[in-house]
């Protein structure tokens, strides 16, 4: 479509100085009836950003550390199966910018897989003590959208928990008052 005005958008790129993204109250966006709620928020983009396709990005946590051994992707029918997947581990919060721009620990090429019987298998040595990971499935085998039906991990789980250590308190030189000792009558006592 030709602009308005008395030159070529493409040779000037003015598309975006008209965009009104900026503007939009993005988190009262709504849609009736979309099958995963809060997703029609997604078609909403800068206009540079309008040709970017960023799959999917899934994050998943263990209830303790594993070691994966092979990755089963079941996709979806028509060329919405994921075509390539790229993993994280042991890294989260990533979002869309990060992935794409933080190297995985490892890389597929995916084939459509739609019975479950193809496994990817993991670079073993690298995919001990995960405690969670993060799969991204930047492409499609040409669909509008990327589907999947099913993710399964093969491995061991080591039964170790990762805990977060909330408070530490380090003593550089202890005061005294705050050890109790035992008293010569079998009680509790300060050391003073």
């Amino acid at each position: 479509m030709a602009c308005l005005h008395d030159h070529s958008c493409e040779e000037h790129d003015c598309s975006s100085d008209w965009s009104l993204y900026k503007h939009i109250d993005l988190p009262k966006v709504s849609a009736l009836n979309e099958s995963v709620p809060g997703s029609v928020k997604s078609v909403f983009k800068a206009w540079e950003e309008r040709m970017n396709s960023s799959g999917l990005l899934i994050f998943i946590p263990f209830t303790s550390d594993v070691k994966i051994k092979s990755i089963s992707i079941v996709g979806g029918v028509d060329g919405t199966s994921p075509s390539k997947m790229r993993a994280f581990i042991n890294r989260e919060g990533i979002d869309f910018s990060d992935a794409q721009g933080m190297q995985a620990i490892q890389e597929w090429d995916l084939v459509e897989n739609f019975q479950g019987v193809l496994e990817y298998q993991t670079r073993y040595s690298k995919f001990q003590n995960v405690g969670n990971i993060t799969l991204h499935f930047p492409d499609s085998f040409g669909g509008d959208t990327t589907k999947i039906e099913y993710i399964g991990f093969k491995g061991e789980a080591t039964q170790l928990k990762r805990d977060i250590v909330a408070t530490i308190v380090y003593e550089l030189r202890p005061n005294p008052s705050d050890h109790k000792t035992k008293a010569e009558g079998g009680g509790l006592s300060h050391v003073e």
